[in-house]
């Protein structure tokens, strides 16, 4: 049952994807949607989860939180260090940025949404309607996931072919999460660490690379509201989740 649902999830990450594909011609709105998407996400939906999982305090702060700006760290470093060798080697750059941290934001996305499916095999076992509420939730926020991926990956400079593949692994992900539920289960301490590690590294990508892009050429107020939109789509989003 569970992995039957979760093709509910690969089906909506192929829209997201597809979606982002087709409104090449506004890209400064996509650019500022996908912003407000993944700020949602990290404020709304991983923090308060990374939280409720690994809240324990290191040296009065909760690991949950140190994870997160390690992630922010490690993104900035990551990306500072594949342009510096990038342009040792004379190799060429999509507007500064190096493709391979596209790659690597996007395999974490692919990461995320198996870490979905494997929320929503985790929930069956609880019981049907837990799992149908997990999986509703899941369902309506891998749009976003499939939107970001194919946005992230394609803003740094990676042929649509590459983009297109990493939608793919993305849809995939949480039908091999939810399937590999009937083998294992991931301690919900180091599910809380990793995604307080993730969201750090989404926030760092949406405020650092995202939004500046999306506001560089185009300032104009429908991408900032575009922005908003995103974020509030995902305050939706948590909250019928939460009520259900």
């Amino acid at each position: 049952m569970a992995v039957f649902v979760a093709l509910g999830a690969f089906l909506m990450t192929l829209a997201g994807g597809w979606t982002a594909q087709r409104v090449t011609d506004r890209r400064h709105l996509v650019l500022g949607l996908a912003g407000g998407l993944m700020l949602g996400v990290v404020g709304l939906d991983l923090l308060p989860e990374a939280l409720n999982a690994a809240g324990e305090a290191v040296f009065g702060v909760p690991a949950a939180l140190l994870l997160f700006v390690a992630g922010f760290l490690l993104a900035h470093l990551v990306e500072r260090l594949l342009a510096a060798r990038q342009a040792a080697h004379g190799g060429e750059e999509h507007g500064g940025r190096a493709p391979e941290v596209g790659l690597t934001a996007a395999a974490a996305m692919v990461g995320h949404s198996a870490m979905d499916g494997v929320a929503i095999g985790a929930a069956f076992q609880v019981g049907g309607g837990m799992g149908l509420a997990v999986a509703l939730a899941v369902i309506a926020h891998d749009f976003a996931d499939g939107f970001n991926t194919y946005t992230i990956t394609s803003l740094y400079g990676n042929a649509r072919r590459k983009a297109i593949t990493m939608l793919c692994a993305d849809a995939v992900a949480p039908v091999i999460g939810a399937a590999s539920t009937l083998f294992f289960t991931i301690p919900e301490k180091a599910l809380g660490c990793y995604l307080g590690l993730f969201g750090g590294v989404l926030l760092y990508l949406a405020a650092a690379e995202i939004l500046p892009e999306a506001h560089h050429e185009h300032p104009a107020r429908s991408t900032l509201l575009c922005t908003i939109a995103g974020a509030g789509f995902i305050w939706l989003v948590v909250g019928l989740a939460g009520s259900g």
